[in-house]
């Protein structure tokens, strides 16, 4: 497979985007499958709506993986501040990982905070998610303690950082 095509998510896309999340997620450990949390997981209308939904797909339109993006002080941004972009909910089907599918989910979302004339970005992620950790190294960003804080009792989040 060639590097996967990464765009803005048309509406075609949205049911897609839902599984894959919630697939990533909860079938990895990471969500409890009676959480609250599944339901913005599943919500790709809102999240696109309300922030921005990039989704990587293959060839014939299905979606391999997804991605929140939001600017800082936005509602989707949780630890990003003003002049930062952030990223949320980074998912990558199951069938699709090794392929590069999450790392040019992230690249988009480096291009979209330069688009924007961001001067980096910063976003928060569990300490067991290290596959994802894996591609925040590889793209030059750099763990920042100092930022990171607990979103409920024992669900606590790293922060990584990127300047431009």
């Amino acid at each position: 497979m060639h590097s996967p095509t990464v765009r803005r998510a048309l509406e075609r896309d949205l049911a897609g985007a839902g599984e894959v999340s919630v697939e990533a997620f909860v079938g990895d450990g990471h969500t409890r499958p009676d959480s609250p949390y599944v339901g913005l997981l599943r919500d790709t209308a809102r999240r696109d709506r309300e922030a921005e939904l990039l989704v990587a797909v293959d060839d014939a339109g299905a979606v391999l993986g997804c991605v929140t993006f939001a600017p800082g002080g936005t509602a989707w941004a949780d630890v990003a501040g003003p002049g930062e972009g952030e990223i949320r909910m980074l998912a990558v089907g199951a069938a699709a990982r090794g392929r590069g599918v999450g790392r040019a989910l992230v690249a988009a979302a480096i291009g979209r905070s330069r688009e924007l004339g961001l001067a980096g970005m910063a976003f928060s992620t569990r300490p067991s998610m290290t596959a994802a950790h894996r591609i925040y190294d590889a793209l030059g960003f750099v763990r920042t303690p100092g930022r990171d804080w607990s979103a409920a009792p024992g669900m606590d989040l790293w922060v990584y950082t990127m300047r431009f």
